[in-house]
């Protein structure tokens, strides 16, 4: 009798919890985006780390709260928020990274593609595409038994830290810091204001942090009680709607970045969010508790690492996406949602 009621609190609690999730990592990454630029980081290797973190911290809150929710819990209790711990769902932290992952390269890159072609610089192909392409087999590999160790989880979240030290290094020294160019200039002068614009970036990044926990946390919560109402699994929940909707920060990301002509800040976004998925996400994830999915099928894994394979002749090819691939690539991430939901697990 009160069940449309009760859903449709449900519902206005994830739409509250994809809003916080949006601004949360928009903060975030305007934020660090500007003390990045300050340190003289190339636009590309902004998108591959500081975008790429930040646009992929809901992913990692989603899945800390979904395989073990005492850590959002208890951090939560000790400022004085309640947040409930809920119950420990490792299939919806697997799904949404393999699905945060499908839509990052066929949705993100497709989307930013079709409102304008992007161009690919040649470190993303030497370097990082190949990188993403060797994690995604490592993870494979440790998925063969449906299980992530704690030193698994630690042997990827190394990786990540590897990845990111060598990256800026080599930026570094390598004198990237010219390729300002695809920044607006209002965007550079306020990025080389005195202290007070750091303790704005800095407020900013902590808010953006504040708000993707409580929206990860809305997320996951009333995500499960809306699928315990129609019976639908977890797993293709988080399979379509948690990655999709962890994934909003970097399809916003790509849009404006497609409108402002920044090709470099959307691949970078994009490849770099797959490696931080793959590697800090659930290297943090299973580090903390060891993951055991039984129902992420192999071929949602398939199609994950079929797209990660397909993604680098596209790119090498003409060094860029065209609308026509675009379009292919968002017709792949609309089938493979539509096929999600069909297939019965």
């Amino acid at each position: 009798m009160f069940l449309p009621v009760e859903l449709f609190i449900h519902f206005l609690w994830l739409i509250g919890g994809f809003v916080l999730l949006y601004y949360g990592a928009e903060w975030l990454v305007k934020g660090a985006s500007e003390i990045a630029l300050r340190l003289g980081i190339s636009p590309l290797v902004v998108g591959l780390t500081v975008v790429a973190f930040g646009t992929s911290m809901p992913e990692l809150l989603v899945c800390l709260k979904a395989n073990s929710p005492e850590v959002i819990a208890v951090p939560a209790a000790w400022f004085g928020f309640q947040i409930d711990a809920g119950v420990t769902s490792p299939d919806m932290a697997l799904g949404n990274i393999v699905g945060s992952n499908i839509f990052n390269i066929a949705l993100i890159l497709g989307v930013a593609a079709v409102i304008r072609p992007v161009i690919v610089h040649v470190q993303l192909i030497r370097r990082e595409l190949p990188i993403l392409v060797g994690s995604s087999i490592v993870f494979l590999l440790m998925m063969s038994d449906k299980h992530l160790a704690r030193w698994e989880g630690i042997v990827l979240a190394s990786g990540i830290l590897i990845y990111i030290f060598a990256n800026v290094r080599l930026s570094r020294k390598a004198k990237y810091a010219v390729q300002f160019e695809e920044f607006e200039h209002e965007e550079i002068e306020q990025a080389k204001k005195g202290g007070s614009r750091v303790i704005f970036d800095v407020l900013l990044i902590l808010l953006g942090i504040i708000a993707l926990v409580f929206g990860a946390d809305w997320l996951v919560v009333h995500g499960e009680q809306i699928a315990l109402i129609f019976g639908v699994p977890d797993v293709i929940i988080s399979l379509t709607l948690f990655a999709l909707g962890t994934s909003l920060p970097e399809l916003a990301t790509a849009v404006v970045a497609a409108l402002k002509r920044q090709g470099d800040i959307i691949t970078g976004n994009a490849i770099g969010s797959c490696i931080f998925n793959i590697l800090a996400v659930l290297g943090v994830t299973a580090a903390v508790k060891p993951v055991c999915g039984k129902a992420i099928a192999w071929v949602d894994l398939g199609v994950m690492m079929g797209l990660t394979i397909i993604i680098v002749p596209l790119m090498w090819s003409s060094m860029k996406l065209n609308r026509k691939e675009g379009v292919g690539l968002v017709c792949v991430a609309l089938a493979y949602s539509v096929l999600v939901v069909l297939i019965q697990r």
